[in-house]
């Protein structure tokens, strides 16, 4: 129950503290391990989504979707470091850190594997497992183009998935009922701008002893 409460809490945060960071502020802020955020598309501004609605076909798993209002908690990920690598709370992401994305309101974890998606027959992206049930198809590396060390968040960051080299990946195709509205998210072998996400809303954990700096010095 204290973990729920957490999360709620986290949500409700996320909400008003973003909002009162000048632009400059947020573009300085560090991903840093323990952070929950949301995760922007860029082509679509859609907010990596999940909630308790399973694929109809395919795995029958949660489904991960695009969700167009960036106002809503089921859009908030809990940043991880890897079951054989874990990070250490508050710790910046550099680029090629391998993380796992946990969906905070349901604690499964952003997965792929190689069913196919629903709209686009790309492979499929579910949310899986739950805090003690995780997997290798959990795991995704942050990687970007430019010399930035660091994971901040204005980097236009792509997740590629460990076990299957295909990348998460969002575009305008729109589901039906009972998710009307919102986007497809599946994997593709493109690094393309389909594949490009920004962290947006959420609650950044400072870096230990370093306050809201960060440390990208070296390229």
């Amino acid at each position: 129950m204290a973990m729920r409460l957490g999360a709620a809490f986290a949500a409700l945060v996320a909400v008003s503290s973003i909002g009162t960071a000048s632009a400059s502020d947020r573009e300085n802020l560090v991903v840093t391990c323990g952070s929950s955020i949301k995760l922007q598309h860029i082509s679509t501004k859609a907010r990596l989504h999940s909630h308790q609605v399973a694929y109809s076909r395919g795995s029958q798993q949660q489904s991960v979707t695009g969700f167009p209002d960036g106002d809503d908690g089921n859009s908030l990920w809990l940043v991880h470091g890897s079951e054989d690598q874990p990070c250490v709370p508050g710790s910046p992401l550099k680029k090629g850190s391998r993380v796992r994305l946990q969906h905070v309101a349901t604690r499964k974890w952003l997965h792929s594997h190689h069913y196919q998606s629903p709209l686009s027959a790309n492979q499929e992206v579910s949310a899986f497992g739950s805090d003690t049930q995780t997997d290798g198809g959990d795991n995704w590396t942050v990687e970007w183009d430019g010399k930035g060390k660091l994971w901040k968040q204005n980097t236009k960051a792509r997740f590629k998935h460990v076990d299957t080299n295909m990348y998460l990946h969002s575009h305008d195709a729109k589901y039906g009922n009972p998710i009307a509205g919102q986007f497809e998210v599946c994997c593709m072998n493109s690094k393309g701008k389909g594949a490009e996400w920004q962290a947006a809303e959420g609650v950044y954990l400072p870096q230990p002893g370093n306050g809201d700096k960060d440390d990208d010095k070296e390229l």
